[in-house]
C-alpha cells in the first residue's frame, strides 16, 4: 500500500512560477496544506497497522517540509529519495508561467507543456526515474508506504502504477489538499479537511 500526495503550496505555486527542482518554500497556506495531509494519514494509517510503515520523500524542501509535517504528526520514520524529485524544467524555472505561455502559446496546447521547456527532462526522462523507485520497493502486499513528491512527478508515478496511457497519466488532477491510495492496482483519492489561508483570514 502507498499513500502518494504532493507537497502543499509554495511560494511559487502562488506567484505562478514554474518550479522544477529549484527550491521555493511552503506559504502559510502550504504549511496548513501540509497539517492537514498529516492528519488525514495519521488516521488512515491507524486503520492498517503495521510496524512497517515509513515516509519517504522528495529531497526538495517543499516536499521535505511537507514530510516532516506528516512525521511529525504520525510519528513515523522520514527518508528522501532523489528519484522522487520533481521534473527538472531547465531554462523555464523560476520563470513566470504568463510569460512563457505569452511567448510560446502553442507550447501550452496539451499537457505536454512539462516536456518542453529548454534543458528540462522528458516524459521517459522522469518516468524512468520514479517507475525505478517503483520497482525497488516491497511487494505491494507487504509495503506499508507515505510518498510525498510533486505535480509531475506524482503524476507520473501514479501512471506508472496503474499502466495509465501517456494522456491519461498527464490528465491526472495534482492537488494540494489530497492524498492518494495506490491498492490493488487502483488508485483512490482521499480529501483533507479543508484549511483557510492564514495569510487571507
Amino acid at each position: 500500500m502507498i499513500y502518494l500526495c504532493r507537497h502543499g503550496q509554495t511560494q511559487f505555486n502562488r506567484e505562478g512560477r514554474f518550479q522544477g527542482q529549484t527550491e521555493s518554500d511552503l506559504t502559510a497556506l502550504g504549511r496548513a496544506q501540509a497539517r492537514a495531509m498529516g492528519e488525514l494519514l495519521a488516521d488512515l494509517v491507524a486503520r492498517e497497522p503495521s510496524d512497517a510503515w515509513r515516509i519517504v520523500a522528495s529531497p526538495l524542501r517543499r516536499a521535505r517540509n511537507t514530510a516532516e509535517a506528516i512525521a511529525e504528526r504520525t510519528g513515523l520514520p522520514l527518508t528522501f529519495d532523489d528519484r522522487l524529485l520533481e521534473i527538472s524544467v531547465g531554462e523555464w524555472s523560476g520563470r513566470l508561467r504568463e510569460d512563457i505561455r505569452r511567448d510560446n502559446p502553442e507550447l501550452f496546447a496539451s499537457y505536454e507543456w512539462a516536456f518542453r521547456a529548454p534543458g528540462g527532462e522528458t516524459f521517459e526522462d522522469v518516468t524512468a526515474r520514479v517507475a525505478g523507485w517503483l520497482a525497488d520497493q516491497a511487494p505491494e502486499g507487504q509495503r506499508r508506504l507515505i510518498v510525498v513528491s510533486h505535480g509531475v512527478a506524482g503524476r507520473l508515478l501514479r501512471g506508472a502504477y496503474a499502466g495509465l496511457s501517456r494522456a491519461d497519466t498527464l490528465a491526472q488532477e495534482v492537488p494540494q489538499d489530497a492524498v492518494y491510495r495506490l491498492l490493488a492496482g487502483q488508485i483512490d483519492r482521499f480529501d483533507c479537511a479543508p484549511v483557510e489561508d492564514p495569510e487571507l483570514a
